[in-house]
């Protein structure tokens, strides 16, 4: 078991965690929450053995297998069935000894090693590790390709992967649905819940955290606590002591105020000194206790529209793409009223991005009618929205640009609400993380007044608070939604009804996110037949001449997005590469000396740019790949 002692945990010269002590037992699964910057990366760093306690003690098994996902993959020309597969450290140790007896011509030797490697199952390897590809969004013929081939984005979907196939005591995952569609999140949630050991797992989906994780290890006010239960549970423990914490505090105040105000009337009297120097040893004696309050610095919501126009916006037979000979949705009919909230659901690459681009007037309409409301406000959130903010340019001057009848008190007010507190409101957006400029992107969305909201993906970058906070504006918006999100919990919050986008046709869908992860296993049964099926007819029915041709036609379709996605992923490999060197530097103790506190800065300014920048490329990246499998697919 993971046993902490009275632990203390600093970074630099700032303390995360103080005097702090838990026990998680095997085999369980603990989720570790609690406001950015908190320390969680940093317990994770303890338990890796990367950073030593300050203060108390942090101990494991001796014995244990640790196994997180790498930050980095290098561009290895091996496959990507290879690279899952050196996850298996105990597997590859067995297969280098039976090569090298095979070499020495050691027949018992490489009998007993065929034996070891068949009892951990070695041989079924390759097969585990395809199920945990598919499982994870990747196409069979995508499993033979060399990692180097990969974006940013799927090469952590590789990282992932060699981590779960390791034979691991204990599995620490950091955020582990980023870079995950809906598809990919929902498989992981079923293959942790079967997973033996213990795990350790920070997450901002509170859907995800209540399906996989039995206990809460919360930071706050630099202490870790341990709950039992899932998220929702540590959620009703937290308000009781909270509800507990502000009563004792209410009733201390009130003695407080009673105690000063006898002592402030009769210290002067002899009379009353001695019950007053009394009375003031009693309040010197009242325990320290703080007033109760939840940490959440964000309360923005939406306001009501001006006007709800009817109908808002509709597409009519619609034929959705991006020219062509690129088309991915045919024949789309759809109608937004005030009051429609509507998931999409589909497979990643199916086109729901294209829809949503559609409906915001961001593509045009390759055929088919789109009627636009007279004076129509959409609310349009996509990740290329946060690549699309003004360089250089503060929170403020995003907020006066966009409404200049506002000062700057004003604007400044306005963003408070969305966690730009103090001087953050006047950092340029060159030195913001993803979630900062996402929040920012929602603020100014807000600050619109939308009738209609397109939300593409709008918690990626987001922590719980904020994504709590998110659920409650649109919970109470008077307008109409449509969102595409990963994130379940958001979905079943904010929608009443799914549409299923899919071979290349937008539908309405019956059922919940439940009925939907069974309509995923029936479509992947019924792929792999029609798979077999069309294997066969290729072999007698198309000559390897038509073959051929049809497969040039595919490759000169994709041509022009296969070459901007190129570009984009040199210009991701640069940064990341760039990235490593800055974190390189960050993690030499020497520069959080004071005398080089301007470097520090410096370098933290540029860490998180680099960092938002290839967070934000990577989606853009995602999206280009969507458009070229949907071509591949037709």
């Amino acid at each position: 078991m993971i046993t902490a002692t009275d632990l203390s945990l600093d970074r630099g010269a700032k303390n995360l965690i103080n005097a702090s002590s838990f026990t998680i037992h095997p085999n369980h699964k603990v989720g570790l929450v609690g406001s950015n910057g908190c320390g969680k990366s940093s317990l994770f760093a303890a338990l890796l053995g990367e950073l030593s306690p300050d203060a108390g003690n942090l101990s494991m098994p001796s014995t244990w297998e640790i196994s997180t996902v790498k930050q980095e993959t290098p561009s290895l020309g091996q496959s990507a069935l290879d690279y899952v597969m050196d996850g298996d450290k105990e597997f590859r140790q067995l297969e280098q000894q039976l090569e090298q007896a095979r070499t020495n011509d050691d027949g018992n030797l490489e009998a007993t090693l065929i034996n070891k490697i068949d009892t951990i199952h070695g041989y079924s390897l390759p097969a585990r590790a395809g199920e945990l590809l598919h499982g994870l969004g990747f196409l069979q013929n995508q499993l033979s390709n060399p990692v180097k081939d990969f974006s940013g984005g799927w090469r952590m979907r590789l990282n992932l992967a060699q981590a779960l196939i390791s034979r691991a005591d204990l599995l620490l995952l950091d955020e582990p649905t980023n870079h995950l569609d809906l598809d990919a999140v929902i498989w992981l949630q079923r293959w942790l819940k079967r997973f033996t050991g213990t795990l350790v797992l920070i997450s901002h989906d509170r859907d995800f955290l209540d399906t996989v994780i039995g206990q809460i290890l919360h930071i706050e006010h630099k202490r870790a606590k341990l709950y039992n239960g899932n998220y929702t549970a540590f959620e009703r423990q937290r308000r009781e002591h909270l509800a507990q914490q502000d009563a004792q505090y209410q009733k201390q105040q009130k003695e407080a105020a009673h105690l000063t105000a006898f002592v402030d009337r009769f210290r002067a009297k002899a009379s009353k000194a001695k019950q007053a120097q009394s009375r003031l040893k009693r309040l010197e004696k009242l325990p320290d206790l703080a007033p109760a309050h939840v940490d959440s610095q964000f309360t923005f919501s939406f306001e009501q529209p001006e006007s709800l126009p009817y109908p808002l916006l509709s597409l009519t037979e619609s034929q959705c793409g991006y020219n062509t000979e690129t088309i991915i949705l045919n024949d789309v009919g759809l109608t937004l009223v005030p009051g429609s909230r509507i998931g999409l659901l589909g497979r990643n690459g199916a086109g729901k991005s294209t829809l949503i681009k559609s409906l915001a007037g961001e593509i045009a309409l390759l055929n088919g009618e789109r009627y636009c409301a007279q004076e129509l406000k959409i609310g349009y959130f996509s990740q290329h929205q946060l690549e699309q903010l003004h360089s250089g340019s503060s929170p403020v001057d995003h907020i006066i640009r966009a409404k200049p009848t506002l000062g700057e008190p004003q604007a400044r007010s306005f963003l408070g609400k969305f966690g730009f507190s103090g001087d953050q409101a006047l950092e340029s957006v060159n030195t913001m993380s993803g979630g900062e400029k996402a929040r920012l992107v929602l603020a100014l969305i807000v600050l619109e007044k939308p009738q209609l909201l397109l939300l593409d993906e709008p918690t990626n970058h987001l922590d719980l608070e904020m994504r709590q906070a998110l659920v409650m504006a649109l919970q109470d918006f008077g307008g109409a939604i449509i969102l595409i999100a990963h994130d379940r919990f958001l979905l079943e919050s904010c929608v009443d009804e799914f549409y299923l986008v899919a071979n290349g046709q937008v539908s309405d869908f019956s059922g919940d996110i439940d009925d939907y992860q069974q309509w995923l296993n029936d479509d992947k049964k019924q792929a792999f037949n029609n798979n077999k099926n069309s294997g066969s007819t290729t072999e007698k029915g198309i000559d390897k001449k038509q073959l051929r041709q049809q497969q040039a036609e595919l490759r000169k379709k994709s041509a022009p997005l296969r070459k901007e996605a190129d570009k984009l992923e040199k210009k991701i490999n640069q940064w990341q590469a760039e990235l490593t060197q800055v974190e390189a530097l960050l993690s030499d103790s020497d520069i959080y000396q004071a005398e080089r506190k301007s470097e520090l800065t410096i370098q933290l300014k540029l860490q998180a740019n680099l960092k938002g920048k290839v967070e934000e490329n990577e989606m853009l990246w995602l999206e280009l790949a969507e458009e070229i499998e949907n071509i591949q697919a037709s």
